[in-house]
């Protein structure tokens, strides 16, 4: 198998090689799933043995992963430009994991207000319970501004960029240098910049993943990922996963494994069609304005343009402010081919209306409309415009 970390090779090729037994070996070319509870040991001492590795790809029990979990590990890793990953049971999970990983009672924790739903719902939640604060900052904000709301006690800097819902882009380069010259680590959702955006290259400390959205790709499958970039916090990310007992099927690795082998070809299809059909949206008369980071009209497209190497297939809609949350859900409703559902990432196009599940406490993204968030998927970006089209058409003029 090609090294892990040939970066002479193209990503395409890569995802194609990495994780298997290689192009000339003897045998399937996808490796099998590997499921297991209880490992046998040839004697005692083999067994202490393992459990001093107990961190480290060897087999000691079920909960600690086997070969399937491993290959992933690796595959996620590699796409991130990391050193290791631990595999987990949801992208929630893989947001939870780092978090008590890195805070106790008496921290203090700051969190972009863009943040994912249910990151701010666990933030005011569990974390409240076990006395960890959680102050809420502009996403926009600054390195400057950055340094002004570390406090003592901040251990960690949440980020999420681009925003859920709203898109914003951070400066994730300029926050990280406040939050390292404070000692405070840089925690990232970047499920948005899979294979795009490069965390580690940009001072992120751990980069979390929604696996569940474009790494398996055919909306069939639940987990996350954390990644790191050396052997400190590794062991401190690890030891929390351990300890809470966090645990992925072996099954819905290996079919995120499977899915990774398109990888390549999905983003780029979807990124390009997203473009389409986002530039036509542009067009539209009931359209104040895109939620597309990859669009010149986008605040942050210069922040974008300098830290990501693509785009994504998920973005926003505002639509002008005569319209109410109530026209937002009837052109959903009137789509045919976009189904109503939560994630994204997949090859199917969705879409949700948004407004509502906005939540803001530091700063009001004053979006000047009701919002629309799409995934646009593989079909034919020119029957999805035809199929917003007709919706669109149905709004009161």
């Amino acid at each position: 198998m090609a090294d892990r970390h040939d970066k002479a090779l193209g990503f395409a090729t890569r995802m194609s090689h990495h994780g298997r037994a290689g192009a000339k070996a003897h045998g399937f070319v996808n490796p099998p799933v590997h499921r297991g509870s209880t490992v046998l040991f040839p004697d005692c001492e083999s067994r202490k043995s393992a459990a001093k590795q107990r961190y480290e790809q060897v087999l000691t029990y079920g909960t600690a992963g086997g070969p399937t979990h491993h290959m992933l590990e690796d595959m996620i890793a590699e796409i991130e430009g990391g050193t290791r990953a631990v595999i987990v049971g949801t992208g929630l999970a893989a947001v939870m994991v780092p978090l008590l990983a890195y805070l106790k009672a008496g921290d203090h924790c700051l969190m972009p207000d863009s943040v994912y739903g249910p990151a701010r719902n666990l933030a005011d939640g569990l974390m409240a319970g076990f006395g960890i604060e959680t102050t809420y900052y502009d996403p926009l904000v600054d390195e400057a501004g950055m340094r002004a709301l570390i406090r003592p006690n901040t251990r960690v800097v949440y980020t999420e960029s681009p925003g859920s819902h709203t898109f914003e882009v951070q400066d994730i380069p300029g926050i990280a240098r406040a939050a390292h010259a404070a000692g405070a680590k840089v925690l990232m959702d970047n499920t948005w910049g899979f294979h795009n955006f490069q965390p580690f290259v940009h001072g992120v400390d751990v980069s979390i993943q929604a696996l569940t959205k474009y790494a398996a790709g055919h909306s069939d499958v639940l987990l996350g990922s954390v990644a790191v970039n050396n052997a400190e916090d590794w062991n401190i990310v690890k030891g929390a996963a351990s300890q809470l007992g966090q645990f992925a099927s072996p099954d819905d690795c290996w079919l995120c494994l499977r899915g990774l082998r398109t990888l390549p070809v999905r983003l780029k299809q979807q990124a390009e069609n997203s473009l389409v059909v986002a530039r036509w949206l542009e067009t539209r008369p009931e359209v104040l304005r895109l939620l597309h980071p990859a669009l010149p009209s986008h605040p942050q497209h210069a922040i974008y343009a300098r830290d990501f190497a693509g785009t994504c297939s998920l973005f926003g809609v505002v639509l002008q402010p005569r319209y109410a949350d109530a026209d937002a859900e009837a052109v959903v409703d009137a789509l045919a081919l976009f189904g109503i559902g939560a994630s994204w990432g997949g090859y199917e196009s969705l879409a949700l209306p948004t407004s509502p599940s906005i939540t803001r406490t530091a700063k009001d993204p004053a979006l000047g409309g009701p919002a629309i968030r799409l995934h646009i998927g593989l079909e034919e970006p020119e029957d999805l415009i035809a199929d917003l089209a007709q919706a669109l058409d149905r709004l009161p003029r």
